[in-house]
Formats: structure tokens, sequence, C-alpha cells
């Protein structure tokens, strides 16, 4: 029957977050990126995020909740999704290379001190893991959300959240659940909320 798909998918899911819950090492982690984020905003700085497809999406939904609102009306927090500008990331793709839609524009905006947020559930997308070779060479601070092994992101982020799963849609249910924790500690520390 369907509804065992359905059971499975949650159990799946809940699974997951219970492998989080007891990763004391994890769980420091994200509570770091948070602090991290917290003092780059409280310093004037901004966080970028950049992703591919699902992964994209989710850079624009924690950007948003950044830069409107979490919980509660507050000041804009300079939150941005490094895709948006379709104009941009087609004109860079063709021109240039796909593989360099992230890169440049962390060379353009990008400042010592910023955040750069790769989302990529495999850690090895080739645009994320240029923008971040170039947030490192540029002073900011750099983290990766990715999948169990971390791919090539483990080794150049200097925060690795890698969610203890190898299947996409589990991975990218947590890193949107990941982003709305970190919203809600930046939210209520910068606000006191």
């Amino acid at each position: 029957m369907l509804i065992n798909n359905v059971k499975d998918s949650l159990k799946g899911s809940i699974g997951v977050k219970t492998n989080i819950l007891k990763n004391e090492k994890l769980l420091r982690t994200i509570a770091t990126v948070a602090e991290e984020i917290i003092k780059a905003f409280q310093k004037g700085n901004k966080v970028l995020f950049c992703g591919n497809g699902g992964s994209a999406a989710d850079a624009q939904h924690i950007a948003a909740e950044l830069s409107g609102k979490f919980y509660f009306d507050r000041e804009p927090l300079f939150a941005e999704a490094l895709h948006v500008n379709t104009s941009y990331l087609t004109a860079v793709a063709n021109d240039y290379s796909y593989d360099e839609v992230y890169s440049r524009l962390v060379k353009a905006k990008g400042e010592k001190g910023d955040i750069l947020i790769g989302i990529s559930t495999s850690g090895n997308s080739k645009n994320v893991v240029k923008a971040v070779e170039v947030a490192n060479s540029k002073g900011l601070v750099t983290v990766g959300l990715t999948g169990k092994s971390g791919g090539r992101l483990k080794e150049l982020c200097k925060y690795l959240i890698n969610v203890p799963s190898t299947d996409t849609p589990r991975i990218q249910e947590v890193h949107i659940t990941i982003g709305h924790i970190i919203c809600e500690i930046v939210e209520k520390e910068l606000f006191n909320a």
C-alpha cells in the first residue's frame, strides 16, 4: 500500500534527524556556525549562499528568512542567494562556464569577514567548490552543508555540516531544518527575542 511508502519516508527523515541529535560534534558545529553568522552581522558583514537545484532553493529560502524575517518583525539582515539574478547566471554560464557562476560573484561581492555557505548534497558541485576556494582566498568564513561524506567541501570549508545520510531528499530536508535552526538562533541573539 502507498501508505507504507509515506511511513517509510517519514521514518527515514526522522532517523536522519535522530542521528544528528546523537552527534555532539555536529550539534556544536551548527551552534558555532550560528555564532559566526551573529558575529558577522554585528560587524556589518553579510552572508552569501550558493547551491544547485534543490540546494539553490534551500539557499534562497534560508537567505529570505534572514533578510526578511523568521518569527517576528525586525530589521533586515544582509543575506543573499547568489543565483537569483538569472541574466547574470545565464550570461556567465554561457560566456565562461557554469563552474564559474558563483566564484565570480564571490570575487565581486565577498569581503573579508563575510560568510559563504555552500550547499551541495555531494559536497562536490564544481561551481560551489570554486566559490568556496575564492571565498577562502578572500578571507570569508566558509561553511559547507553537505551529505555524509562532505565531498571536496570537507577539505575546503572552515565549518562542515555533513548530514549523516547518502539519500539526497533526506539530506535536503535536514539542510532546511538546520537552516531554520540557525535563523532562529541568529534572530533571537541579534534582536533579543
